[in-house]
């Protein structure tokens, strides 16, 4: 009924949803690249392992430019689609269980925006992932734990190098409390060189949190 009068378009081909379908309609989601393990251990080993922030890192899709992800989350991003960053975290923790299981989150927090971008855009859509990934885990989440305390450029078009300093000592730690002592999973929607992700985890750790995990909807080169 809901269906007939307000009815549900696929963020991707803009094609309506069938009663089944949930936020993406099943030839889109299916044809989105999955992370295969392998290269999931690649990128750990490339973005992450020699930092020694991040003790573990996941992600379900591979991101592709001009194909399904890349408008759904572009949809999701700027337009509002809330329900598909939900559905993408559910995702997510569907699918990479058994690694998350392993790790014993008590904390799953979002990657923050700068005040000014958020107030901007409306919402963090880290948050919605993050939202997702809660309710199908059972795991809580707190959106307001890191803050993004000074706005950097667009990460885009830098190299790896002019990205960590890009972001570095971009962060801090709102309420010490509610991460010592914890396992904290950060979430982000799309992971390039993890810059991002490894300054988050430093704030994490250098403010008492025991290990940081981070997770994402998607790793792009």
């Amino acid at each position: 009924m809901l269906d007939f009068f307000l009815p549900r378009f696929c963020p991707a081909c803009k094609q309506k949803l069938t009663n089944s379908e949930d936020t993406i309609c099943n030839n889109c989601f299916d044809s989105i690249q999955l992370a295969e393990i392998s290269r999931i251990d690649y990128e750990f080993n490339k973005k992450f392992e020699s930092k020694k922030l991040i003790t573990g890192f996941t992600s379900l899709f591979v991101f592709e430019k001009d194909k399904e992800l890349q408008e759904i989350l572009h949809q999701f991003k700027y337009n509002q689609k809330f329900r598909s960053g939900v559905k993408l975290g559910r995702e997510i923790a569907k699918e990479r269980i058994r690694a998350i299981s392993e790790w014993d989150i008590d904390l799953i927090i979002p990657v923050p925006l700068h005040h000014l971008k958020k107030a901007e855009r409306g919402y963090n859509q880290s948050f919605y992932l993050a939202k997702g990934l809660s309710k199908e885990l059972n795991i809580s989440y707190k959106e307001n734990v890191l803050k993004r305390r000074r706005y950097t450029e667009s990460q885009t078009l830098k190299n790896i190098s002019d990205r960590e300093m890009n972001v570095r000592n971009a962060f801090a730690v709102r309420n010490k409390k509610l991460i010592k002592g914890k396992n904290i999973l950060l979430v982000d929607d799309v992971i390039t060189t993890g810059a991002t992700i490894s300054e988050c985890a430093r704030q994490l750790l250098n403010n008492g949190a025991v290990k940081v995990y981070a997770v994402s909807a998607a790793i792009a080169d």
